[in-house]
């Protein structure tokens, strides 16, 4: 689902090759970049705390993070919120276990312009985007990416 009036950047579809690396600071002020996670298979879920589609979705992310991190994988949220305020909120309240950061229409842009929310990333472990999922997309779909990207078995 994309929102209208939600544009952060311009597209450039950026769906596969190497993903940009960033270095941000998390909600609790603490380096988050990119690089550090070489090595893992990455989900990056550009998203924000008014987005409906993205608040289903993160529950299956934390999920997700609890499942796999001891198989190398490890989840990044990046929410387009405005501050850094209801983001901690959120944080907070639903208890999420993987790093959150706010982000920039440079950082957007540098992901091929994010339309509208949610936009989530599979990222290899040599850094390569894997798959790019626009939308309400079923959680189901993109386990099935992470765990071939793990090379684990459903």
């Amino acid at each position: 689902m994309l929102l209208s009036g939600c544009r952060f950047s311009t597209p450039n579809a950026r769906a596969s090759g190497e993903a940009p690396e960033f270095a941000v600071a998390d909600i609790q002020g603490k380096k988050l970049a990119l690089s550090d996670y070489r090595g893992k298979v990455v989900l990056l879920d550009f998203w924000a705390t008014w987005c409906t589609p993205c608040l289903d979705e993160i529950p299956h992310f934390v999920e997700m993070q609890q499942k796999y991190a001891t198989q190398g994988f490890q989840a990044i949220g990046i929410s387009m919120d405005d501050g850094p305020k209801p983001v901690q909120t959120f944080y907070s309240e639903h208890k999420l276990n993987y790093p959150v950061a706010i982000g920039t229409a440079k950082l957007a842009d540098s992901f091929g312009g994010i339309l509208g929310l949610p936009v989530t990333f599979v990222i290899d472990r040599n850094g390569r985007i894997r798959k790019k999922f626009v939308g309400a997309t079923d959680p189901k779909a993109i386990e099935l990416e992470v765990v071939q990207a793990l090379q684990l078995s459903p």
